[in-house]
């Protein structure tokens, strides 16, 4: 392709809708809208004669730069057909959108186990759980704005005064993923639940703590819960908690290779998802075990694509916690022979103006390497606000930082 110094502006006119399917286009094959448009005027040209008429009503200026002499030929050939130089290239984005369809959503062949982990409590394994779901499920014919997670860890670190917001960070604005995602509330406190404008699940009835004790009154599908349809379409779920979870621990130590539980309470479940995402409790006791062991790689399946995903905080407590999770989880591996990953570690609530101890944790977190840092979200009002009004960050704020930061994160771990 011409480089782009070598480019010349244009300006026409294009109808604002195929305006608009062009740039998710473009941006769905990953090409400049100007690569696109060179293509298009290309395609057209070479065709024998005109395509079907585009209605361009209400068409507006519309800029791009082309090689040199490539809308002098488009001129050319457009008056010869005897169409507008607007008609012209409308009929042009309109061909290339149909040799170019929309790209096909890349399903996983086994669906894939995050397992959001920390016994410390307050570090925001809710928040990252539903935001990292949320970003999976966005529409994949949307452009929302992304920020690159490891250039966000590196600019805080090099620019230690600011909040964690890093707003001189570029923003990319890319398509959705598009995945059918499930978020389960494991924690008996129920907050996923509640965040997400649910109601956790009566005591007297069925639970995901009943079918892993072998009491099961139902289908769990039965209990899964839709989040925000009109953001999300039909691809964001949740499996709602039950403070019947408490009791958890007590039931797994009567129940015949309780770590694997979870594993086959779910199993039932994973045919409808791409990804299922275990909001875990506090806690180092047996439902923890199960639910480590539930993202364990299971044979056939590429390293990374399942394993535990670990939230912290920059502060001194953060990493007593971790190296006590971290020892679990390798006693898992040893006694059960089995491969659990490290898909990542997120720092959470982070705002580096809270001076020296935020700063060197941070630096701490990222000088680890295996597992690295794979997110970076500040300390900022937006999730505290979703939170109070019971809906998702992402839908609630879509473009705020902490949106931007948690699809960083996702394309991560996507």
């Amino acid at each position: 392709m011409t480089q782009p110094s070598a480019r010349e502006k244009v300006v026409s006119k294009l109808p604002a809708s195929l305006r608009q399917q062009l740039k998710i286009r473009a941006a769905q094959h990953r090409l400049d809208i100007q690569i696109a448009v060179e293509q298009a005027i290309h395609a057209w040209t070479a065709l024998a004669a005109s395509p079907a008429a585009v209605d361009v009503s209400g068409a507006s200026s519309f800029a791009t730069f082309l090689p040199p002499g490539q809308w002098d030929a488009f001129k050319t050939i457009a008056s010869a057909r005897d169409v507008t130089l607007t008609q012209g290239l409308a009929q042009a984005v309109q061909l290339w959108l149909d040799m170019n369809p929309s790209p096909e959503v890349i399903r996983p062949e086994t669906t894939r186990r995050i397992i959001v982990c920390n016994q410390k409590g307050g570090v925001g394994k809710t928040a990252i759980t539903a935001g990292t779901g949320e970003a999976l499920a966005e529409d994949p014919d949307i452009l929302r704005p992304v920020r690159v997670a490891k250039q966000l860890a590196a600019a805080q670190l090099a620019s230690p005064e600011t909040d964690g917001s890093s707003d001189a960070l570029e923003v990319e604005n890319l398509p959705g993923l598009g995945l059918r995602v499930l978020l389960i509330d494991f924690d008996p406190q129920c907050h996923l639940t509640r965040q997400l404008g649910a109601e956790p699940l009566p005591l007297d009835g069925d639970s995901l703590t009943k079918h892993m004790g072998g009491e099961a009154k139902g289908e769990l599908r039965d209990l899964i819960v839709a989040v925000d349809q009109e953001h999300f379409g039909d691809r964001l779920h949740m499996l709602p908690g039950c403070n019947d979870a408490f009791l958890l621990d007590v039931k797994l130590a009567s129940v015949r290779a309780s770590e694997k539980a979870l594993e086959r309470a779910l199993a039932p479940l994973e045919g409808d998802y791409d990804v299922i995402i275990v909001d875990c409790p506090p806690s180092l006791g047996l439902s923890m075990d199960a639910a480590i062991y539930y993202g364990h790689r299971r044979d056939g399946e590429a390293p990374g694509q399942s394993g535990t995903l670990i939230v912290v905080q920059a502060e001194d407590s953060s990493a007593d916690a971790y190296d006590m999770l971290t020892t679990q989880i390798d006693d898992l591996r040893n006694d059960l022979d089995v491969v659990i990953d490290y898909l990542g570690i997120v720092v959470n609530l982070y705002d580096a103006r809270r001076g020296y101890i935020a700063t060197s944790s941070l630096q701490g977190w990222v000088d680890i390497k295996d597992p690295r840092v794979v997110g970076l979200v500040g300390d900022l009002k937006e999730q505290k606000e979703a939170v109070r009004m019971q809906q998702p960050l992402l839908s609630y704020s879509p473009t705020c930082t902490q949106s931007v930061a948690m699809r960083a994160l996702a394309r991560e771990l996507a």
